[in-house]
């Protein structure tokens, strides 16, 4: 008997269809048991991946740790197990760049199990009275100014995470840049970033997506949001108050922050071959389109994305979207980015909130970052 241990993270759209895929496969090959174990969203995004690859098989995590992964050669290689033909339907069916940041050195370190980014999302039965879905920064400004007199909010999600997930989304990075951030822009996306506050619910410093889209549900006071990672699982509900999800308001929709999830099988695991079957079984486009889908998923198959059936069990979540994440920007997988991005967090939550200048922001980050960047230096 082989006994594959996997680690989620914990929210429906992870677990939901990785708990639904254990009795049909272990149904469809008898000698294989499965069992999912889940972390936190902040670990999932930030915790340390070391210590849990001895216990775990497969690992579902996000995508900027390819870079220490890769380094350490922590997780195994899938494209020494899968055909060129494979490769190439897999790049073809990649929703954006999903793909390309699992791959770090010519070598494929995960599949893309799970696809987002920053979307727009909004309660349908409160934006009717104001008009269409914004489609610029000035269009969101206006709304926000609509509603306030209405006594209603823009939201903007900005715990320390997607403060820094927003400068990214609007900072036009230069990974070889002289600046990562040129500090003109930064200053340019701090301004608009605090204007948006300004408009938005008290609560935005204090939420990420999923703390928002819950008081959206909950409560009527939150009419739209610009900028935040979307979940299916808001627009495939059934009964009101659902929310519908849009592309951001953005020139062309470009420059949304990439998210998802990747699924990679540790270099520990003593069932190697069995685990990456298994990865192959869950990212397929047929179990992607189905079950995963039904399940309270959000697909990291292009097939799923476009497919009418999976975009009429969500309020067509998928095809409202896609054009934003087909062209998200995918943040840099050196090694020692997540130490970056988690240094640089508080204090560009702090440059939104106004307690310090996006002019320092503008230093910190781009210090930091070629600090990351230089080769390294023996300890005198």
């Amino acid at each position: 008997m082989t006994r594959l241990r996997g680690l989620a993270w914990d929210h429906r759209r992870c677990w939901g269809p990785l708990d639904a895929s254990v009795a049909p496969y272990r149904a469809a090959n008898s000698g294989v048991e499965i069992e999912w174990d889940r972390r936190s969203l902040h670990e999932f995004g930030e915790g340390a991946l070391g210590p849990i690859l001895g216990t775990y098989d497969l690992i579902v995590f996000d995508h900027p740790f390819i870079g220490d992964i890769a380094q350490d050669e922590l997780m195994v290689p899938f494209d020494a197990y899968l055909s060129a033909e494979q490769i190439r339907f897999f790049e073809g069916d990649s929703v954006g760049a999903s793909w390309r940041s699992y791959t770090k050195n010519g070598r494929q370190w995960a599949l893309p199990i799970d696809a987002a980014c920053q979307v727009a999302s909004y309660r349908p039965d409160l934006l009717e009275r104001y008009g269409p879905v914004p489609r610029t920064h000035d269009e969101v400004i206006e709304l926000g100014r609509q509603a306030r007199r209405d006594g209603k909010w823009l939201g903007l999600p900005s715990v320390p995470t997607d403060a820094m997930c927003l400068l990214l989304t609007l900072g036009q990075p230069q990974e070889d840049g002289e600046e990562f951030i040129a500090k003109g822009r930064v200053e340019r996306a701090i301004a608009q970033l605090r204007e948006l506050a300004s408009l938005s619910h008290p609560n935005s410093s204090k939420w990420n997506p999923i703390r928002c889209y819950d008081h959206m549900i909950e409560r009527d006071d939150v009419v739209y949001v610009p900028f935040a990672f979307g979940y299916v699982n808001y627009a495939a509900k059934t009964d009101r108050p659902y929310l519908r999800f849009a592309d951001v308001p953005t020139p062309n929709c470009a420059g949304a922050l990439l998210g998802g999830a990747g699924i990679g099988v540790s270099a520990r695991s003593r069932h190697k071959q069995a685990a990456i079957d298994y990865a192959l079984f869950l990212c397929s486009p047929e179990y992607q389109r189905g079950d995963y889908v039904k399940s309270g998923g959000q697909p990291g198959s292009l097939a799923a994305w476009k497919d009418a059936g999976v975009n009429d069990l969500s309020g067509d979540f998928f095809s409202s979207t896609l054009r934003t994440i087909a062209s998200s920007y995918l943040r840099p997988t050196h090694p020692g980015f997540i130490a970056f991005f988690r240094e640089c967090a508080p204090h560009a939550a702090a440059a939104i909130a106004g307690d310090i200048s996006a002019a320092e922001l503008a230093d910190h980050v781009n210090r930091l970052y070629r600090e990351t960047r230089q080769p390294e230096r023996s300890v005198a």
